[in-house]
């Protein structure tokens, strides 16, 4: 994706689709844009920074966290202006095992143990994170929408 604007447009998108019976998973190979849907979650990766096999470097990753972080602020600012402040939600429990394994939370509990969220009128709530899900993997921004708890 390009930018905010492509980012709120996939948020909207996945905040209006219902979701499907069974779990699916569309995006080919590539990081971004890669998402899973399944029974009451959307889950999308929009950003992805290069991987980090060949080179894990501090100046190589540092520049990669700058990147999908500068692409999280500009997010969740766009996210802020439309519905205020989000609440900042802990996925120890479910990254732990402690928490019932539920999706999206598990899928995010992945990548972060942190996500900010907000929480919509018609019962659904939006999930924005970065993570990793390991070192030589690429650093995302992630987008979540669920429908029932959000917490542990």
């Amino acid at each position: 994706m390009t930018g905010t604007g492509d980012r709120l447009a996939v948020v909207d998108g996945m905040l209006a689709a219902p979701f499907p019976e069974a779990e699916t998973r569309t995006g080919g190979r590539r990081w971004s844009g890669q998402r899973w849907s399944g029974p009451g979650y959307h889950w999308c990766v929009l950003e992805a920074s290069r991987d980090f096999w060949d080179d894990r470097s501090e100046e190589v990753v540092e520049a990669a966290e700058e990147e999908i972080g500068a692409a999280h602020d500009a997010l969740v600012a766009a996210l802020r202006e439309r519905w205020g402040d989000p609440r900042k939600v802990d996925l120890t429990p479910f990254a732990m095992g402690e928490a019932e394994s539920r999706n999206p939370q598990s899928l995010l509990a992945a990548y972060t143990l942190g996500m900010l969220v907000w929480r919509r009128p018609d019962g659904r709530w939006l999930a924005v994170a970065t993570g990793q899900a390991d070192a030589e993997f690429p650093i995302v921004l992630l987008a979540a929408v669920g429908d029932g708890p959000v917490g542990a």
